[in-house]
């Protein structure tokens, strides 16, 4: 069976937005270098990544820190750059895709992928390369939301319960045919367009999203309870390879 190089040859970049300060995560360094088994979230994710076929990586943080990634990214399997993020995510994953097109100026496919996801399995990123390879433009790992959802409407006894058999929960990374993603940013900026993720982007110019499976391991960091279960994540990995060994 052929390698996925022989393939497609072009390498697949991924972009890692890391500029977040992590408020809400509480006091202590900023989110993507809170550590995790003695290594930092973006370096998780970076690795994670490289497993599942990314060639490279950009990532995308505040220059002031760039000491501070290079040493949580020292050990980095695969090569990685660093450039500033912008104001808005929108704007820190613009920046990320001109480093792309500079870094490696043969890409056609690029992932997103968020720093705060940093136990995505190797197998979901490799399940979202491959959906690009077969064609599709836009890629999304998914999982089915497990909780019952009630839409709040404006007037008081109006709350409905929504059917969440149809709803899926939006995990990264994130694929696209690297000019689609970026026609797809130029045109959410100059419509002064407001998206919560990159498909969304896409979706605003008429580019079709694909769904694959995602992992309910590929929980984002956000809160400090999220800590206590990406913790929990970690210690369950090690302790399976542990007992492989």
């Amino acid at each position: 069976m052929k390698s996925r190089t022989e393939l497609s040859p072009e390498p697949v970049v991924a972009v890692v937005v890391a500029a977040g300060s992590g408020v809400r995560l509480g006091a202590g360094a900023p989110k993507a270098l809170r550590e995790i088994g003695g290594r930092a979230l973006v370096a998780h994710a970076v690795n994670a990544l490289a497993a599942g076929g990314a060639a490279r990586v950009v990532v995308v943080a505040r220059t002031e820190l760039a000491e501070d990634f290079g040493r949580a990214l020292a050990e980095a399997p695969i090569p990685w750059t660093l450039v500033p993020g912008g104001a808005e995510r929108s704007d820190s994953v613009s920046n990320g895709l001109d480093e792309v097109a500079r870094v490696e100026p043969s890409a056609r496919h690029v992932l997103v992928h968020d720093a705060a996801r940093p136990f995505v399995p190797a197998s979901v990123v490799t399940a979202v390369i491959e959906a690009l390879d077969a064609g599709a433009t836009a890629v999304v790992p998914a999982v089915p939301v497990v909780d019952t959802i009630r839409r709040v409407d404006p007037a008081p006894g109006e709350e409905t319960v929504v059917d969440r058999s149809r709803l899926r929960a939006v995990q990264t990374p994130q694929g696209f045919d690297l000019q689609t993603l970026v026609r797809a940013h130029r045109f959410v900026r100059s419509e002064g367009l407001a998206v919560t993720d990159d498909a969304m982007a896409c979706e605003a110019i008429g580019a079709p999203v694909t769904l694959v499976e995602g992992a309910r391991d590929s929980l984002k960091v956000t809160e400090p309870f999220d800590m206590e279960l990406a913790e929990a994540v970690w210690y369950r990995r090690r302790s399976a390879t542990a007992a492989i060994e």
